[in-house]
């Protein structure tokens, strides 16, 4: 069998066959080596501290205080995300739709709840009976009440941590949403009208879908900092993780200790939520094309 017929174009030589060879780079190796000595340097810095009491770390990993705290972190994420991810894709809706009060109502809500610090609207949020002592039902502008309640009673700290938390996130969520709407070749949609289809039918059937590839990243790193976000909750004594670790670490005066409970089970949290995300990441993008 000669060159033509092996390419199909007369008088076309096949090269010769040639092993690719990477280029060795050792500055690579350096920079690898370096790295590792500067990482067993810290680690042993401290492992081998006599003011960190590895005793008293491991004997509270599975405190049951510390395991409800944690409990508590998952409680306050999930919910809050849940809420934040719907009010998103609302607000997501409204920011892309033609009607400008409804535009200009999805910027307003998007700018101030992004503008203002987390920490800042947990305080609020904490201290709302300061601002309004009851809550109740009645007539706008007149003293006329049908009912109302000690504020107290209706915005505890759990539910403070709630709003807090799903208001902040639902900022963050609407432009995730909106970004990975947006991202859908528009001719889709066109093609799909051109065939008859309806509005929400189009959005479930044709831009959704191709939008989730998009929006399913940034959604786990969301995730993964609304949960890490939820420590500020400690500033209203919400119960959480970080919570619980401050009310131990300042009965014990074992602060560094209860630190590093708290940071080993964030660790765990965030690495067992990286995996899952990968998982849902290489099966959503089953199909497409790199």
């Amino acid at each position: 069998m000669n060159a033509s017929t092996i390419t199909g174009r007369p008088g076309t030589a096949v090269p010769p066959r040639s092993d690719y060879v990477p280029v060795r780079n050792p500055a690579q190796w350096v920079a690898a080596a370096v790295g590792l000595i500067i990482l067993a340097w810290i680690v042993s810095l401290i492992l081998v501290n006599p003011n960190l009491d590895f005793g008293t770390v491991l004997s509270n990993i599975t405190n049951e205080m510390i395991l409800e705290g944690l409990l508590r972190t998952f409680q306050l994420t999930i919910v809050s995300m849940l809420i934040g991810t719907v009010l998103g894709v609302i607000i997501a809706c409204a920011r892309i739709s033609n009607n400008r009060l409804m535009n200009g109502l999805a910027n307003l809500y998007i700018w101030f709840f992004r503008g203002v610090p987390l920490l800042v609207q947990i305080l609020i949020w904490g201290n709302f009976a300061l601002l309004f002592p009851n809550l109740g039902v009645g007539i706008p502008f007149t003293d006329v009440m049908f009912f109302d309640v000690p504020t107290n009673s209706v915005i505890t700290v759990f539910v403070a941590s709630i709003l807090a938390l799903s208001l902040h996130e639902a900022a963050y969520m609407a432009e995730v949403v909106r970004g990975g709407l947006q991202g859908v070749d528009q001719g889709q949609e066109e093609a799909a009208k051109a065939l008859g289809m309806s509005g929400p039918r189009i959005m479930m059937r044709i831009v959704l879908p191709q939008a989730l590839r998009m929006i399913i990243p940034p959604t786990g790193n969301q995730l993964i900092s609304l949960l890490k976000a939820s420590a500020l909750v400690s500033v209203i004594a919400g119960g959480e993780l970080m919570t619980v670790a401050n009310d131990i670490g300042a009965i014990s005066y074992k602060t560094l200790e209860l630190l590093a409970v708290a940071t080993f089970w964030y660790l765990v949290i965030v690495t067992v939520l990286s995996v899952a995300q990968k998982f849902l990441e290489k099966r959503m993008s089953r199909g497409a094309r790199r």
